[in-house]
């Protein structure tokens, strides 16, 4: 079993470090194909839409079909769609590669998180579950200085480095993981699977919750380099520092998650959570100290590690015959929501003072998550009881 939580951690690593890989490339990029900042965006863009567009048609196909077929397909797109990035030689083509890394990051990812329950005991789930979004966080801390390292011989490099060691996941997946296929073949229509969850007051109440979990946490992060910037004139460098430091408090979290789900339960770890960042999102931007806002994110970012896990487990457990579409929506709405929320701090902090409109309208967001988890039914005893047995039968 241990093998199979070191492959997911290595692949929501490599499909982690991806996503942010090209923010420190983008300044080397922007030069090399001679475009204008305005569109140099849609380098990071394109593989978001790809990743969001598509996701919604993976998951429904997916639980179709053997996931270890669609994860290995996933990741070879992936590996050759990422290398093909470092050939990349105009503007146009780059953001053609990288949509199409997005498409086979969204055939992936999910994957992992449908499968963890399949194959693994009931009593190691969320455990698992908080080691996979590990190698997200782990990405987050590295990412940028990976990249960076990387780039020095040639900004072609960290793409070909990523897309071969994707390669070599691919023969450690081949030989490791076991078929899992559907428990009985039905030919179904994409928009049929979705019918339980659209029908489901239950998940309608979680995927809205998990929708506003993201828009709190996203609006916050979106604007975080540039409040830094202006309010403690750093230099981009030691913004990537302290960057450094968000992504370690996930890793932390994430690493912790089950730990404390097992001290407090899934109910009390999301509520005391939550609660507190509502406190410290309304806080952390009235701080003139950096070093205080620095653990204060580190804080920030080590409870959400620790809440995140427990949301994808309760997301998953809603249907246990149509996870895959359930993480498809799950990935697609977290894209979807940083999206909408980087657009609502730009205007936040534009026209409402700054960062603490942006500080305010986060612990909102937080606030109605909270109550819509569990007025929605998604928390409680009765909600974790069903979350174990339905990770017991898979």
């Amino acid at each position: 079993m241990r093998r199979y939580t070191v492959l997911f951690f290595l692949i929501m690593f490599m499909i982690g470090t991806d996503t942010f890989l090209i923010s420190p490339l983008l300044p080397t990029l922007q030069t090399q194909f001679g475009v204008s900042t305005g569109i140099a965006g849609w380098m990071l863009g394109a593989y978001t839409l790809g990743s969001a567009l598509f996701a919604l048609i993976a998951g429904p196909l997916s639980d179709g079909w053997n996931r270890r077929t669609v994860l290995l397909s996933g990741l070879l797109g992936f590996s050759v769609s990422t290398i093909l990035c470092g050939f990349a030689d105009s503007f146009w083509t780059m953001c053609l590669f990288r949509f199409l890394a997005g498409v086979s990051a969204a055939f992936t990812a999910p994957q992992v998180w449908a499968s963890i329950p399949a194959i693994m005991p009931a009593s190691r789930v969320s455990k698992t579950m908080g080691i996979a979004f590990a190698g997200l966080a782990a990405s987050q801390a590295l990412g940028v200085p990976i990249g960076s390292w990387l780039a020095v011989a040639h900004w072609s490099v960290p793409f070909w480095t990523i897309g071969i060691a994707s390669l070599l996941l691919i023969v450690v997946a081949f030989y490791s993981l076991p078929d899992m296929k559907p428990n009985t073949f039905e030919r179904t229509s994409i928009l049929h699977r979705y019918v339980p969850l659209i029908m489901s007051g239950k998940a309608r109440s979680c995927f809205l919750a998990y929708l506003l979990l993201h828009l709190g946490s996203g609006t916050a992060f979106a604007f975080i380099g540039k409040w830094m910037a202006e309010r403690f004139e750093l230099p981009i460098g030691q913004i990537g520092t302290v960057m450094m430091f968000l992504g370690f408090g996930t890793l932390l979290g994430s690493m912790i998650s089950s730990y404390v789900t097992g001290k407090l339960g899934n109910s009390n770890a999301i509520i005391v959570g939550m609660s507190m960042l509502m406190v410290l999102y309304t806080v952390m931007p009235h701080l003139t100290n950096l070093r205080f806002v620095t653990i204060i994110y580190l804080i920030i970012f080590a409870t959400l590690g620790i809440i995140f896990p427990i949301v994808m487990g309760a997301l998953t457990s809603l249907n246990a015959s149509i996870r895959g579409t359930i993480s498809s929506l799950a990935n697609s709405t977290m894209n979807s929501a940083n999206t909408l929320g980087a657009w609502i701090a730009g205007l936040l902090y534009v026209q409402f003072g700054g960062y603490s409109s942006i500080g305010i309208f986060s612990a909102v967001c937080l606030a109605l998550s909270l109550g819509t988890f569990l007025f929605g039914g998604v928390l409680g005893r009765k909600a974790e009881h069903t979350s174990q047995e339905s990770a017991s039968a898979s």
